[in-house]
């Protein structure tokens, strides 16, 4: 099977609620990480064979394929196409998945991938719920035979990242234990200027600002549980954020072609499904998938990124994997980064590929939650 390379990654800084990124139509924010790749690596736009995207709830400004629109507005040739995936919080990891299988499939050469989300301008679930103007339900609410498998239990992230913590045994002190660790990791790594290279500037928005410097265990103990008698708060939970990232994929011949230099390949590609009621388990079992098709153990992999959807998602997933937790998430994740969610696949990419190179480690590895019990798992290998 052909090899794909990955050439470049590049992010936007997160934006935060009603922040620096608010106002950007997601359109010209996605043309930003696109722009800068072609630039960097001197490729010929009209070279690129498509252009895979992620974006969730695309409607509004979001609507109409925005991988295509992001394509056009970024200046570049009509004649390339774009798709837009929606795998939910993981559509633009998938996004990378499409790309490499069609480099490994012999029938693309360059592919731009990656996502966009301005989670500002069109809310959390907003697709879900727009077909009530037009007299239609939302999913699950009035299919027959969803309610013969599943009855009336919610369908509800939250619902879902309380039930993992009740399951695995995971207290509130321990999520927020965790939550101070990861608003820790993204300030030192903000500070030390670890997210200088792989982050692309909006204007003059040039770093994350969502991290919640000084905070505490004594202080989340203070806020009030999403759910009356819970345990997740929002601190414990990802926040409302604005994003893009992308990822050049090429192959073998792209390479020669073009002159470039692969930073990474990819060496493993998983996506498995769990419960759509727990919801947010499914890294679990494709992580072990993943691990056992690429004849891996966890401890071969030097840096894991995945993404904290909730601090039960990854405290649940570290109890079945035995992680050490000192190669996860090291500069910090969604807690404190943010979580665009059609940008988060190819932003954690990004992220996980800067930072191999700057440990010197081999293998990374990629995973996150995705909406209907969902997983997707991505291990590349650096290269020298």
């Amino acid at each position: 099977m052909a090899e794909a390379y990955i050439i470049d990654a590049i992010r936007t800084p997160t934006g935060r609620k009603k922040g620096s990124l608010a106002e950007w139509h997601s359109a010209d924010l996605g043309a930003i990480p696109m722009r800068t790749l072609i630039e960097r690596t001197g490729v010929d736009p009209a070279a690129v064979d498509d252009v895979v995207w992620g974006c969730v709830d695309a409607i509004g400004s979001q609507a109409g394929n925005i991988g295509r629109s992001c394509w056009l507005t970024a200046g570049y040739p009509e004649s390339v196409p774009g798709v837009t995936i929606d795998r939910q919080c993981g559509s633009s990891q998938q996004a990378i998945h499409f790309a490499a299988q069609g480099v490994m499939s012999g029938t693309q050469d360059l592919i731009m991938a990656g996502g966009v989300q301005n989670m500002n301008a069109i809310p959390i679930s907003a697709a879900m719920y727009a077909g009530q103007p037009y007299g239609f339900d939302t999913p699950f609410s009035t299919s027959p035979g969803w309610k013969e498998r599943y009855g009336d239990e919610e369908v509800n992230q939250i619902y879902a990242a309380e039930k993992i913590a009740d399951k695995w045994d995971i207290s509130r002190e321990d999520m927020e234990n965790f939550a101070v660790q990861s608003n820790a990791r993204a300030e030192q790594a903000i500070d030390s200027g670890r997210f200088a290279e792989e982050i692309v500037p909006v204007g003059d928005f040039a770093m994350d600002e969502t991290v919640r410097r000084g905070t505490t265990a004594e202080g989340l103990a203070k806020l009030n549980p999403v759910r009356e008698g819970g345990k997740i708060t929002a601190g414990v939970s990802s926040q409302i954020s604005d994003g893009a990232a992308a990822v050049l994929i090429a192959s073998e011949a792209a390479v020669k072609e073009h002159g470039l230099k692969p930073r990474a390949r990819i060496h493993h590609l998983t996506v498995r499904g769990d419960s759509p009621i727990m919801m947010l388990t499914a890294p679990i079992p494709a992580t072990r998938h993943a691990l056992k098709k690429a004849g891996l153990q966890l401890s071969d992999i030097d840096l894991v990124e995945i993404n904290e959807a909730f601090a039960s998602v990854v405290l649940a997933w570290a109890k079945e994997m035995d992680a050490d937790l000192s190669r996860v998430n090291v500069n910090g994740g969604a807690i404190a980064l943010g979580h665009p969610l059609g940008a988060t696949g190819a932003k954690l990419m990004t992220t996980l590929l800067y930072e191999l190179e700057r440990r010197g480690g081999r293998y990374g590895m990629q995973t996150m939650c995705e909406g209907g019990g969902l997983a997707n798992v991505t291990i590349i290998e650096r290269l020298d």
